[in-house]
């Protein structure tokens, strides 16, 4: 067995059969990693401080000499051992075959990859290390993609509908889902903490990258920030020029589909997300929505927060180049995802 490099595009083929190992401190892990990677820390974040001003106050000798003192071998191997175990091959017996990289592909993911290449596995390096995967990440956003944007009002089913399309073979960048957050003040409600923006535009690239380019594309009319996240603007831009199919349901099967939505959550916390919007709701729509929760009149407040966001999100959708050309209203009876599936669907077959 031995080690071999590799390039961004042999490593994002290796990537779908073989365990990656990030051998980068906890905390660059943490922060953002390239999906799917296991963490194999060479050195804690305290040691990779150490060797790194060592190195800038020193010199490279002495920072190899201080790295040695925290290279933890026996430790790594069994880790790493339990990590290539989760990657039988199709056979059942074991894999003996690992991804390995660092920051830049510099002595950390060297360093490892002699060890591991010593023990007997065979070890590709990814040249350049994460900097490489993100250099390539960054590079998706700037690629020309056939969306087919999905709009309507708050309440329509949008996410419903993604689901479906996908569950029928089409192609759904679901952003919403990888910003683990549904979009509005409230979309934060039920859902895990957001990741980091760089981890969201990981996961974003590789959703990406699996594309047929000339195949249509679902993403739905988003703002370009998604909770705390933003949707990278080369990325952004290329949504905006795209062509909208505006599901048109009517506002009390919306109002409707929204407490079923959010109407168990408890009333503090729609009154927390209320209270992060008042500036922009107004002082009387926020007194009278909190004071409808309060008496726990659900209904009439959600009402007032659905006119508010009909508002917001009918500015928003007009507020693109050649709007009316690009937008395609469709008129539904309801929040019915079958319905409403065909209806679609059929637009992309009407001749230009």
């Amino acid at each position: 067995m031995g080690v071999e490099t590799i390039d961004i595009t042999g490593f994002l083929k290796l990537r779908e059969q073989l365990p990656v190992m990030d051998v980068r401190s906890p905390g660059e892990f943490s922060h953002a990693h390239i999906p799917g990677a296991y963490p194999l820390p060479l050195f804690s974040d305290e040691e990779r401080k150490i060797v790194g001003t060592t190195y800038k106050q020193k010199s490279r000798e002495h920072a190899i000499k201080a790295g040695l003192d925290f290279f933890r071998m026996r430790p790594m191997l069994e880790e790493a051992e339990k990590l290539i175990i989760k990657h039988p091959l199709s056979d059942g017996s074991m894999n003996r075959s690992v991804i390995v990289h660092c920051w830049r592909g510099g002595m950390r993911s060297g360093a490892v990859a002699w060890l591991l290449g010593l023990y007997g596995f065979n070890v590709y390096v990814l040249a350049g290390g994460y900097k490489a995967f993100r250099r390539w990440a960054l590079g998706q956003f700037e690629r020309n993609y056939n969306f087919q944007m999905l709009g309507g009002y708050t309440g329509s089913g949008k996410t419903l509908l993604l689901h479906a399309l996908k569950n029928k073979g089409h192609q759904v960048l679901d952003l919403e889902k990888l910003a683990s957050h549904r979009g509005s003040a409230f979309g934060a409600l039920g859902q895990p903490a957001q990741p980091t923006q760089e981890m969201f535009e990981n996961v974003v690239a590789l959703n990406l990258a699996h594309f047929t380019s000339h195949e249509p594309v679902w993403v739905e009319d988003e703002s370009q920030r998604i909770g705390v996240l933003t949707i990278p603007h080369p990325l952004w831009n290329t949504m905006r020029e795209k062509p909208v199919h505006f599901i048109d349901v009517p506002f009390e099967n919306r109002l409707e589909n929204i407490l079923q939505e959010y109407g168990s959550f408890e009333s503090s916390k729609i009154i927390e997300a209320i209270l992060r919007i008042q500036k922009r709701l107004g002082p009387k729509e926020t007194k009278d929505a909190i004071g409808f929760l309060l008496e726990g009149n659900t209904r009439e407040a959600f009402a007032i927060l659905l006119s508010y966001y009909d508002k917001f999100y009918n500015k928003a959708l007009f507020n693109r180049i050649n709007a009316e050309e690009k937008i395609n209203k469709i008129s539904c009876s309801g929040v019915d995802t079958e319905a409403n599936i065909k209806k679609l669907l059929s637009c992309l077959q009407k001749p230009a």
